[in-house]
């Protein structure tokens, strides 16, 4: 089940406060800036680059990913391992609300997010 609108806006509006915060001066972010999506109830954070051998294409580098599941009303957290696929963050696979998994993710104590 997706987040309600009350829920998505709360949501959007810590990730882009910590999104904010982390992104480059703006006379960097042509070379790396960093973005994030909401789908349904998921939240992924990626950084943005462009394409080795094609700088006038960008692409999207996943650092972190967050699904919410309301029937226990916490959130998975979830990162990308070098297999290309999310994995459970198994030092805190689950955290009650979305600041601790900005927390987290800003922390990075075991540098799975950001290498």
């Amino acid at each position: 089940m997706a987040l309600s609108e009350f829920e998505s806006k709360k949501v959007e509006r810590a990730v882009s406060r910590f999104i904010e915060k982390r992104r480059p001066p703006p006379h960097i972010r042509p070379e790396l800036d960093m973005g994030f999506r909401l789908s349904g109830q998921s939240i992924e954070i990626f950084e943005i680059r462009p394409v080795w051998n094609n700088p006038k294409e960008k692409m999207e580098h996943p650092v972190a990913k967050a699904t919410f599941v309301k029937a226990r009303s916490i959130w998975k957290v979830y990162w990308m391992r070098a297999d290309l696929k999310w994995h459970s963050y198994s030092p805190v696979p689950t955290v009650g609300n979305i600041e601790k998994f900005l927390e987290l993710v800003e922390n990075d104590k075991h540098a799975c997010f950001f290498g």
